[in-house]
């Protein structure tokens, strides 16, 4: 079994290695296009399943990623929402607060939550107050942040 689960893996862009065997790798969707600079954007996850509701037993995993998608305006067919995804505008402070409840639930005792955000619609003070837990520690500098947190 991995040890790292990336929740919203998308296209991989901030992996190293982006087949880790350590890792398993899910996302909502399945998606294969053609960016306007000409580049291929190839989402294909090991596992297809909503980060709201995972299909996994609680404290599976030793490390869990989560990117959610950071957009709530934006073309539905657009290059964004292709590489990154959307949240619905209506209900992302619900969605995220449930997909960061799953994290937890399958992290296992003292494992580590690896949380990515960009603040470029909502700030990530408005996204931190939907979890209910304080963040170990973070980057504060710039419009991407990675948060740190641990069960």
């Amino acid at each position: 079994m991995q040890r790292v689960l990336d929740a919203c893996c998308g296209s991989r862009m901030f992996w190293f290695d982006k087949q880790n065997e350590d890792a398993l790798y899910m996302d909502i969707r399945e998606e294969e296009a053609t960016l306007c600079d000409g580049r291929r954007l190839v989402v294909k996850p090991d596992i297809v399943a909503d980060f709201r509701n995972m299909p996994f037993e609680d404290d599976s995993f030793h490390m869990v990623v989560f990117d959610p998608p950071h957009l709530v305006r934006a073309g539905d067919n657009s290059w964004l929402v292709k590489k990154y995804g959307k949240l619905n505008e209506a209900s992302w402070r619900m969605d995220l607060m449930q997909g960061f409840d799953e994290c937890m639930r399958v992290l296992k005792p003292n494992g580590t939550l690896i949380f990515k955000w960009n603040e470029d619609q909502i700030s990530l003070r408005e996204v931190l107050d939907c979890f209910g837990h304080k963040p170990l520690f973070g980057d504060k500098r710039s419009k991407t942040h990675w948060v740190v947190f641990m069960k």
